[in-house]
């Protein structure tokens, strides 16, 4: 599915390159791993290319989508569902794991409005940020842009 040097998304982790293909034995099963180091915090994970598609690695989102992206940011005829905040977080932390870029597109719109009635805790700002980021990766990689471009593109949505 991969080959070394494609950049592809890790959920919750976000966008990395694959740097090698390794095979390595674990107990008497010999399996192949993707080697991706993460773009946003140099971290290198091993993923099993069996598995690949159950844990959710991706590739980037085509140039032809982040359109689609966009307007799902821009949609502010949201009703944000009245709930707890711990409920919402778990609620919100699940949908960014799925690595779905229209869900991240969709939890970073929710907060965003939610921030308009009221104060986000820190668990939901340091969520905002998440989202925030792994967006801003994607979608620069994806139409090979610049990341402050991209950033400020997503904050005047929101300004």
């Amino acid at each position: 599915m991969f080959n070394v040097g494609d950049m592809a998304v890790y959920p919750a982790h976000g966008v990395g390159k694959i740097e090698s293909i390794e095979q390595r034995q674990v107990g008497d099963i010999v399996q192949s791993f993707y080697v991706m180091r993460i773009v946003d915090s140099n971290m290198v994970i091993m993923i099993p290319t069996e598995n690949s598609k159950n844990v959710g690695l991706r590739t980037i989102t085509p140039t032809d989508e982040v359109g689609k992206i966009f307007e799902i940011l821009r949609d502010d005829n949201v009703k944000i569902q009245q709930q707890p905040w711990n409920q919402r977080y778990r609620e919100y932390m699940e949908r960014i794991k799925t690595g779905a870029v229209h869900e991240i597109a969709a939890v970073l719109r929710d907060l965003y409005l939610l921030k308009e009635d009221k104060t986000l805790s820190f668990g939901e700002r340091k969520m905002m940020d998440t989202a925030k980021n792994l967006l801003i990766k994607e979608i620069a990689i994806a139409n090979e842009d610049k990341e402050g471009n991209v950033k400020e593109s997503i904050e005047n949505i929101f300004s």
